[in-house]
């Protein structure tokens, strides 16, 4: 399955279905959200808003281990990192 890590501005997947949010808890505490599993195309996919669901977490209160963990957890096995750099 593939996991994707959304950046800032990429809070939400368009045109992801049967969309269903799992709590998942890591031995490095807790993700940033629930993870978002869903199908794109057929295809099960996970998402994880990095930044939170509302942009909430600044980039040093971001629990990168407990996103990855988290992805891991419920079967993801490539990972798709959106992000940006700088303003």
């Amino acid at each position: 399955m593939i996991g994707i890590i959304g950046g800032t501005g990429l809070y939400a997947i368009e045109g992801l279905l049967n969309i269903e949010k799992k709590p998942v808890s890591t031995p490095f505490g807790t993700p940033s959200t629930p993870v978002v599993m869903g199908k794109l195309n057929d295809m099960p996919v996970a998402f994880l808003p990095r930044h939170g669901e509302q942009h909430e977490l600044l980039p040093s209160e971001i629990n990168y281990r407990a996103n990855v963990w988290a992805l891991k957890s419920v079967g993801v096995t490539q990972i798709i990192s959106v992000s940006a750099v700088g303003s």
